[in-house]
């Protein structure tokens, strides 16, 4: 496998960090791979999985959002998105890298890959540009938000009144994960909901770039995304001819236990989508990729991918 990176300049002249992996030898690449990471980590932990996709013949993009990994200006920045609204502009960027993956790469079928929070960024992409890409899948991802959003959007619109769009917010942080541990009591970290392997856990936590507490603005408009990505006017400008493959673990609480992603699919079928497919795994965690069955997974979503080509 190939690796390399370059920077994009965005429509707010941000230079976004973005990495490529391809196949080692010369082939002819079947497709392209754009990955969407989630909250509080970084692209470059999708390598282990751009492997084994480039092994299979595809070329794999995947860029930092804006406050994550490379893109942030620094650490310290890690959390703060915009003082826009941070949801829609991570979406345009977004697309702004499949318009150059397409230009790179001959327009060959692109896929979205997105987990957890990049699985909603997602989402609202397959809404706006779904007609630009072969097909979505979502990982970690999760329905229709809870009413308890509601509370959280108007908390956040206080604290960034109150404290600024770039201040950190441990309260909105605990409210968003502080449950997700519980049911994994006793817990060795404050992140094995994120996986049953120990060293997936660990690598997390040492990782400078993940587990940042973020910011007031980004949890304002993130919250205000989640519920638009389910405004029935929205939902309705997805495809209905877009292949779809959602899969996560059964105990993963972004998805609150399998019952998130029944929701979904549901909602989805009742759209009049034509292919939606899912997968739950038994006892996984929040991040599958780097669960103790990952090859299991990785497999799994790399036949989902040749089958819809």
């Amino acid at each position: 496998m190939r690796k390399n990176s370059f920077y994009f300049l965005n429509k707010d002249g941000m230079k976004i960090n973005t990495y490529v992996w391809e196949p080692e030898k010369e082939i002819d690449v079947k497709g392209i791979i754009q990955i969407a990471h989630g909250m509080a980590e970084t692209a470059l932990r999708y390598e282990r999985f751009a492997e084994k996709l480039t092994e299979r013949g595809y070329k794999v993009y995947a860029n930092d959002h804006r406050g994550h990994g490379l893109t942030a200006k620094s650490i310290e920045e890690l959390g703060y998105i915009s003082d826009n609204d941070g949801f829609e502009d991570m979406v345009e960027d977004m697309h702004q890298l499949t318009d150059i993956i397409k230009k790179e790469n001959q327009f060959k079928p692109v896929f979205l890959f997105g987990h957890s929070m990049g699985s909603f960024l997602s989402q609202r992409y397959a809404e706006i540009y779904g007609q630009d890409i072969q097909g979505l899948i979502l990982c970690g991802t999760n329905g229709k938000p809870q009413a308890a959003v509601n509370l959280g959007i108007v908390l956040a619109k206080m604290e960034m009144n109150k404290k600024g769009s770039k201040a950190k917010s441990p309260r909105l942080n605990s409210m968003s994960f502080g449950s997700f541990n519980k049911a994994f009591m006793p817990t060795r970290t404050e992140f094995d909901w994120l996986s049953r392997d120990s060293e997936e856990v660990d690598k997390y936590i040492k990782d400078p770039y993940c587990g940042s507490v973020f910011t007031t603005s980004f949890y304002y408009y993130f919250l205000k995304g989640l519920k638009r990505i389910h405004n029935k006017e929205n939902l309705n400008k997805i495809p209905k001819t877009l292949p779809i493959y959602i899969f996560a673990g059964d105990m993963d609480p972004v998805g609150s236990n399998g019952k998130g992603i029944l929701s979904l699919i549901d909602i989805l079928k009742k759209l009049g989508m034509k292919s939606v497919s899912y997968k739950l795994y038994k006892e996984g965690r929040h991040e599958m990729l780097n669960e103790t069955n990952r090859e299991e997974v990785m497999k799994d979503t790399i036949d989902w991918i040749d089958a819809a080509l």
